[in-house]
């Protein structure tokens, strides 16, 4: 019977992985994929908080582009977790999960807002928790949004899907000869500055000794391997 190495976990899926090769907006065809897998962990007892990026449809300093106020454009950029978020809640309801999003800043009318304690209470009854814009504050990015979650719940682990199956020493795109790393330590990604999260996540992560699974979400099933604790990726810990 298959068994489950990590009990809690936070996934963080960027915005970018949820357009796919539309490269914005939202694709069905790889979001409905990515909430099977999720339904299938969460019948296996996991424990699931998710946060998701906004990058498919805005990102706040990229797209402001020096010519909007950086606290307005990051604003906008919570915005557009929130839509990535509802889009999530609504495909995994739709495979009948119970599902609840939470946003740092009040949206009554669409989702409850972020309480720890609630959320809590939702993973230990087997909801699945996504969280929505972010940390609410501009200057900080879903990164560190997904760890400040990760710490809160007492998650054991940050899944990161992302569209690259790992760390590398370079960018495997530009460069073939690229090294993919299988572990690293935090303090590997800062003094290399290997970009696996902004440096104020990695140092959250690192000061509150959670580990980080790095993983393409290109192929799904990779999110049941990461909690099965299978041998994917690059993990940092």
């Amino acid at each position: 019977m298959d068994t489950l190495k990590y009990k809690r976990v936070l996934i963080k899926i960027s915005g970018e992985a949820l357009a796919g090769d539309k490269k914005f907006g939202l694709n069905f065809d790889v979001i409905g994929p990515v909430c099977d897998v999720i339904k299938k962990c969460s019948d296996m007892g996991a424990e699931i908080g998710i946060v998701v990026g906004g990058g498919n449809f805005w990102r706040g300093v990229k797209d402001g582009g020096g010519k909007m106020e950086r606290t307005r454009a990051d604003y906008m950029g919570m915005l557009a977790t929130t839509i990535n978020s509802l889009a999530l809640a609504d495909a995994l309801e739709q495979r009948g999960v119970d599902v609840r999003v939470q946003t740092a800043i009040e949206m009554r009318e669409i989702a409850e807002p972020y309480i720890r304690n609630r959320a809590t209470r939702h993973l230990e009854k087997g909801r699945v928790v996504i969280f929505g814009c972010g940390t609410g504050n501009p200057y900080c990015s879903t990164d560190t949004a997904a760890v400040l979650r990760a710490a809160e719940i007492n998650a054991d682990i940050i899944l990161l899907a992302k569209n690259i199956d790992g760390v590398y020493d370079s960018d495997p795109a530009q460069n073939p000869e690229a090294h993919k790393y299988d572990s690293l330590s935090h303090m590997d990604v800062l003094n290399q500055r290997l970009g696996v999260m902004d440096t104020t996540a990695t140092s959250m992560s690192m000061d509150n000794n959670i580990p980080i699974l790095v993983f393409a979400l290109r192929d799904p099933e990779n999110i049941l391997r990461a909690v099965k604790g299978e041998d994917i990726g690059t993990i940092v810990h």
